[in-house]
């Protein structure tokens, strides 16, 4: 992998720990980041550290993330003139429960992005329009157009800041337990649990006007 296909590696985003998990090629990074939607940002707030679940989505090296027009973190933001706020936004998904024979063993199978840097309000308004899209199809791909576009007071209401992917690690955890050689007779049960998302079937909104298709993405899930 050459280094035009990775990020740099910087004091902030190499690992202290198991730094042999950590990867920066953007295929590993943009592959994590495009399978979920849901990211938790930090911040510093009047001196205390604030951690906040939100949405998100990534066009190319950028990721949106939107909120209220009055929430603290998205108005510290400020717009691409101002120094706008350091932030950490994290993304997990766990794929598997690691049972080893010592609890001392136990982990989880996971990959993980950890995105370091200034974020910025978003204030052009083709850019906002588009990071709006982007965060719809990154929860259900398909949806951003099959739906009717936020209006003039919607948008007003809604505020949307950028993140540019410049500092930026995946960390990925795969396989079975590493126990203890002197554990390895023990009678416990030892292996991986297996975990991932599961969708139900789509419920129709009980104000859906009568005829209308499901949609085909809705079934792809």
């Amino acid at each position: 992998m050459s280094s035009a296909a990775s990020y740099a590696r910087t004091e902030r985003t190499i690992p202290t720990r198991a730094r042999e998990r950590a990867s920066y090629d953007h295929e590993t990074v943009h592959a994590i980041l495009d399978e979920g939607y849901v990211c938790h940002l930090g911040f510093v707030r009047d001196g205390v550290p604030v951690v906040l679940p939100t949405l998100y989505g990534r066009i190319g090296d950028r990721l949106y993330l939107h909120g209220s027009t009055g929430s603290r973190p998205l108005r510290m933001a400020g717009g691409q003139t101002d120094p706008g706020l350091d932030v950490c936004v994290t993304v997990t998904h766990v794929d598997g429960l690691v049972l080893a024979k010592s609890a001392f063993h136990h982990s989880i199978n996971y990959r993980s992005v950890v995105v370091h840097g200034t974020a910025h309000q978003v204030t052009d308004a083709e850019e906002k329009t588009a990071a709006l899209d982007a965060l719809v199809d990154q929860v259900l791909l398909g949806r951003a157009a099959d739906s009717r576009p936020a209006n003039a007071k919607e948008l007003a209401a809604t505020a949307v800041i950028s993140l540019d992917l410049q500092e930026v690690s995946a960390k990925i955890r795969s396989g079975g337990p590493n126990d203890e050689p002197e554990d390895l007779a023990l009678p416990y049960w030892s292996g991986v649990l297996p975990v991932a998302p599961a969708y139900g079937a789509p419920i129709p909104a009980d104000d859906l006007a009568p005829g209308t298709a499901q949609p085909a993405y809705l079934s792809a899930r």
